[in-house]
């Protein structure tokens, strides 16, 4: 079964050399006992025995989510297929472990948020489909940790902008952008991604396209086709620039008359003028104000739908998105499974404001303005899983809010005036699961916050003001799974507060104020932590047992941007699979032995640069030879051609290459000493050695 209780391939004879498994419908018939139909990758046994196979395919089924290390047992696996199923999101490090991944598809899914590291350690992917889902935004920074991707599907998501650098992918050749609802791109929008090929943009709504190719030298196919392309004196620098650079425009104009439907290559730039300013105006205005006719159905489509929205009866998707409703519209067909009112302007959400729409599985309030929601504002709304209310102005939560939503799994509270964290709020929702309140105003987290969600599995206070964590802050956590308390101001570790929960398996500490860590920091973490986030807070001191354990299961541990010069023992990390070290002022001396030691052991890319002394900056721990002279350092391997080549070019003396053994307990104290003076470190580690 894929719900937990027992490995879903047992091995047995053949079956561990299988290499192509098709999973359809897997999920059809409804499974007994399970009545909000929440149905996951989430446990690591599930695919055991299956460590030979090369394609997975779990198309056409019910999984509403993919948990960490679902496919950790699939490390040869080079095709998987999630599509037509009810993603919504993906978390970070979800797809962890594909260590030979080359396509990842998850078209026709939900998917409208991905966290920045979902597709962390992919790094053999090179080819990644997300069409047909719900993203609004281009996902830049979860992009820029897939260093290898050639070929990105973006089509059908209802993007309406791409602002500046958003594509920033060193390798990509093929972009697709199309069928979406694109009505302006800023002019450097793939500035970063200067080996593309071909990108397609056509059937958006993109009246004018600035000349912001300058940056892809490569781009030879641009596809327009399906815009109401203006060929005119504003298309003249990209048609010039086509021409110059030989690029196959695809597409046709859309006005002005005498040019409608002339293909743009037909167009010479000559032809594209403007009228005068005062037409131009005129036209401008005329565009702006006509109201366009209501959409017309065929008979036998027509569904129940209120005025000013969109309802489509195939989907069950109703959308009054951006219409400027200031109350909530009613009369939705009540086989509606999603409905999405955002971007309108409520400010208030009465008790009952959703009759007759018990079937909503997601309803989406972002950007409503919202100042209160009364009492069972969502009463009869049975079916709710995800409820939607980022970027409004609540500053609370009446604690009545959720009555009659037994099923609310999700809830996104991100981006409001929280200045508390609401206590108490969520005691009517058993079933809750995750909870979002990043970016918020949140000070302080006191006792028993977590009252009444004794199953929350993920709770996220990223980017508040958090200064201080109650010991007994988490007291209701015991289920507890992702932590994430990044970008806030705490000093220290909340060490006491974490041992109430001790089944965390993703923590995030990042961009706090936090410079020291002390011994057995998250030794209450022990058995349950797989990702640890310390980056940068500024951190400058580890203790030797700061990580003591935590090592037989952790899988990734971020440290990059602190203030290190040493690093605690990483010898009993043996499970890691991913590790960053990068934009630290690494101390390339005898007391950082330990790690290149390490780093010569384990089958892992690490990041790790020196800093000092000033003749070694730059260069990678793993490569530069003064390890060899520190006691223990004999047996290390020597360093590359090209690393004694460079060694030799910045005037290093050769006895720093010999590897002498450094004899005397005197000796060793004075490479200590070197340290401290940061500078002419390699000469006295030279005397020394000589001696």
């Amino acid at each position: 079964m894929v719900d937990g209780t027992k490995p879903m391939f047992e091995t047995q004879t053949g079956l561990h050399c299988l290499q192509v498994l098709v999973c359809p419908d897997l999920f059809r018939k409804p499974v007994p006992g399970n009545n909000f139909f929440l149905l996951c990758f989430g446990v690591q046994e599930s695919f055991d025995g299956l460590t030979s196979l090369k394609q997975l395919l779990i198309d056409r089924n019910r999984v509403e989510e993919i948990q960490p290390g679902a496919f950790s047992q699939l490390g040869f696996l080079n095709f998987l297929s999630i599509t037509h199923n009810q993603l919504v999101y993906i978390a970070n490090l979800a797809f962890q472990g594909l260590q030979n991944i080359k396509w990842l598809c998850l078209s026709h899914n939900s998917l409208n948020y991905l966290d920045t590291e979902a597709f962390a350690g992919l790094f053999t992917l090179t080819r990644l489909s997300l069409d047909h889902n719900e993203l609004q935004f281009f996902p830049t920074e979860t992009m820029t940790r897939l260093p290898e991707v050639t070929r990105l599907d973006l089509s059908y998501n209802p993007m309406t902008y791409l602002g500046e650098e958003a594509v920033s992918m060193a390798k990509l050749t093929h972009l697709f952008l199309d069928h979406m609802s694109l009505q302006d791109l800023a002019n450097t929008a793939v500035s970063k991604s200067p080996n593309l090929i071909r990108l397609d943009i056509s059937h958006n709504q993109l009246h004018v396209i600035q000349p912001f190719f300058e940056g892809s030298s490569k781009l030879a196919r641009l596809n327009l086709a399906g815009n109401p392309i203006h060929c005119n004196c504003y298309l003249r620098p990209l048609r010039e620039w086509a021409i110059r650079h030989k690029v196959k425009l695809m597409g046709t104009c859309g006005g002005p008359v005498h040019l409608s439907g002339e293909s743009l290559e037909a167009v010479y730039p000559k032809e594209l003028r403007c009228q005068s300013q005062e037409a131009m105006l005129k036209a401008e205005f005329e565009e702006a104000t006509r109201i366009p006719p209501p959409p017309t159905k065929e008979p036998g489509n027509k569904i129940r739908c209120p005025a000013n929205c969109v309802c489509e009866k195939e989907t069950y998707h109703s959308s009054c998105e951006n219409r400027g409703h200031t109350k909530v519209p009613q009369g939705f067909a009540p086989d509606t499974s999603l409905l999405d009112l955002r971007g309108n302007h409520f400010h208030y959400i009465p008790s009952n404001s959703f009759p007759g729409v018990a079937q909503v599985v997601s309803l989406h309030l972002q950007r409503c303005k919202i100042v209160e929601v009364e009492g069972r504002a969502f009463r009869g709304m049975k079916g709710l899983v995800y409820l939607y209310l980022s970027e409004n102005e609540l500053t609370s939560l009446n604690p009545d809010a959720f009555i009659g939503i037994p099923q609310l799994t999700y809830l996104h509270l991100e981006k409001n005036h929280f200045v508390n964290f609401p206590k108490g709020s969520f005691k009517l929702v058993p079933s809750l699961l995750t909870l979002h309140l990043e970016n918020n105003a949140i000070t302080m987290l006191e006792p028993g916050i977590l009252t009444g969600s004794e199953g929350l599995r993920a709770l996220y206070l990223t980017g508040n003001a958090i200064e201080h964590m109650s010991p007994r802050s988490l007291d209701q956590a015991r289920d507890l799974e992702t932590f994430h308390v990044g970008g806030n101001k705490l000093k220290e570790v909340p060490t006491e507060a974490l041992s109430r929960a001790g089944n965390i398996k993703d923590l995030r500490l990042s961009g706090n104020s936090i410079r020291w860590v002390g011994p057995n920091a998250f030794k209450p973490l022990e058995r349950s932590l797989k990702e640890l986030y310390l980056n940068t807070m500024g951190l400058e001191k580890m203790s030797e047992n700061s990580l003591a354990g935590v090592g037989p299961g952790l899988r990734s541990l971020f440290l990059e941007g602190n203030l290190l010069e040493e690093v605690p023992d990483f010898h009993l990390l043996t499970t890691l699979e991913v590790i960053n070290l990068a934009d630290n002022p690494l101390m390339c001396d005898c007391p950082l032995l330990p790690l290149r030691m390490w780093i010569e052991k384990v089958n892992l890319k690490v990041r790790a640069t020196c800093s000092n002394p000033p003749e070694l900056r730059g260069q990678r721990v793993k490569d530069v030879h003064i390890f060899k002279a520190c006691p223990g350092g004999e047996s290390l391997q020597s360093p590359p051609t090209s690393i004694l080549n460079l060694a030799k070019t910045t005037k290093l003396k050769q006895t720093h290459l010999t590897g002498q053994k450094v004899k005397t307990t005197k000796a060793k104290s004075k490479l200590h000493k070197t340290r401290n003076t940061k500078r002419g470190a390699t000469k006295k580690i030279t005397k020394v050695a000589n001696k």
